[in-house]
């Protein structure tokens, strides 16, 4: 099997494969799925468990998969090892979606083979998998989302390894290097081994191409594909901005009801999310649209930059922090405060305590009038900065200061 690296959530899945429930595997393309899963399978091996995997991009194997289920079940005992009847097997089913039926099939399994049977299956598309997985399956399967590379994972990728210390200067001057690089191309894992800039618009290209501007059409059924095309780059471009759609239907003379046709499916792809809006006094403080944001800082850089291997500006970075709180809280648990005056936060994350994130690339010397107004109504709040340069900062000595590789102690 190839050289691969290890990800954060292997030992998560591992702690899972003892149990009867099928583990779905979803994310967007080329965030490593199928590496995840022969990372398992060779855990698996080390411990001589009997392991199959399926890849149904392969029209023999879909075909299978598509027929009769006692020809799968016999396909699969027909290659089991000679005197290993009986034992335990485990059954990894790649690119889930294309399926014609995969409910019925995965309820067999479940149904009739749990306790000999443990299955373990990935999919691209929420969007395709969740229009084709019926609630009969609840009970009986793990959701996991698979995202890109995070910083750690990104540090291991280049063989680094560093002690997040927040004392030593040194270290996070080189960490904030990193992290520029980190989030100016993205945390694809294909994009991050690739050695240089070129390479990696190329891989990027790609993937808008092949992921965005097809799979993602097909799926959404578009006839006017200049528009659609001119869409996501706007959206691109207003990454942690309100997302007004009227606005944007009136800029791209798409009809309302399809841009937000269009922006449920990039949701449920993986390739934008929306944030709502916080509040408790709901004629002073609610703003009703969303603040969006992109899974990929790579994918939102290329797509909005003409020069895409410039350094990070203000809105990348807090694209960048959203993808890092995402990772440690609930989505629904991320917000952002706005009143009708416009004083504004940029985040407000409700768990465990009531923290609010304001997002600073550099220190500016200013102090932040909207995270002031935010604690003074909210006693409880606890303030917080992030930045990437905590010098030039006027410090209150009750906010803290936070590098974003450090967001996680808030949570810990």
């Amino acid at each position: 099997m190839e050289n691969l690296k290890s990800r954060e959530i292997l030992d998560k899945l591992i702690s899972y494969l003892e149990i009867p429930e099928i583990l779905v595997l979803h994310g967007a393309r080329q965030v490593g799925k199928t590496s995840i899963m022969k990372l398992l399978i060779s855990k698996l091996e080390e411990k001589k468990q009997i392991t199959f995997y399926f890849d149904l991009e392969n029209p023999d194997f879909l075909e299978l998969f598509n027929g009769r289920f006692n020809e799968i079940t016999g396909y699969i005992n027909s290659r089991i090892p000679v005197g290993r009847a009986g034992e335990k097997v485990f059954v990894f089913i790649d690119e889930i979606q294309y399926l014609d039926n995969p409910t019925a099939l995965l309820k067999q399994f479940y149904d009739h083979h749990k306790v000999k049977i443990k299955i373990i299956v990935s999919g691209s598309s929420s969007f395709a998998i969740k229009s084709k997985f019926k609630d009969s399956l609840v009970g009986r399967i793990l959701d996991f989302e698979i995202k890109g590379l995070s910083f750690g994972e990104f540090l291991n990728f280049k063989n680094l390894n560093y002690v997040f210390d927040s004392n030593n200067d040194l270290i996070n001057r080189e960490l904030t290097n990193l992290f520029t690089e980190f989030i100016t191309y993205g945390y694809y894992p294909q994009i991050v081994k690739a050695e240089n800039i070129e390479l990696k618009k190329v891989y990027l290209n790609g993937i808008i191409e092949k992921y965005i501007y097809k799979d993602i059409r097909d799926i959404a059924n578009v006839r006017n594909v200049d528009k659609f095309n001119s869409m996501i780059r706007i959206l691109a471009g207003q990454s942690g901005q309100l997302l007004n759609v009227n606005e944007l239907s009136s800029t791209t003379g798409i009809s309302r009801n399809t841009l937000e046709e269009y922006l449920f499916i990039l949701e449920n792809t993986f390739i934008i999310k929306l944030t709502k809006p916080y509040y408790r006094n709901f004629r002073n403080e609610l703003s009703k649209m969303p603040k969006i944001y992109f899974e990929d800082t790579g994918l939102m850089s290329l797509l909005c930059r003409k020069n895409f291997s410039e350094k990070p500006d203000g809105h990348i970075f807090e694209n960048s922090v959203y993808n890092f709180l995402s990772r440690i809280t609930e989505k629904d648990e991320i917000k952002y405060w706005r009143t009708a005056s416009k004083q504004e936060v940029d985040f407000i994350v409700n768990s465990k305590s009531l923290y609010a994130i304001e997002v600073k690339l550099r220190g500016t010397g200013k102090s932040n009038s909207g995270l002031k107004s935010f604690i003074a109504k909210y006693e409880s709040a606890k303030p917080v900065i992030i930045t990437l340069e905590k010098t030039g900062l006027i410090k209150n000595p009750n906010y803290k200061y936070l590098y974003p590789w450090e967001i996680h102690s808030l949570f810990i």
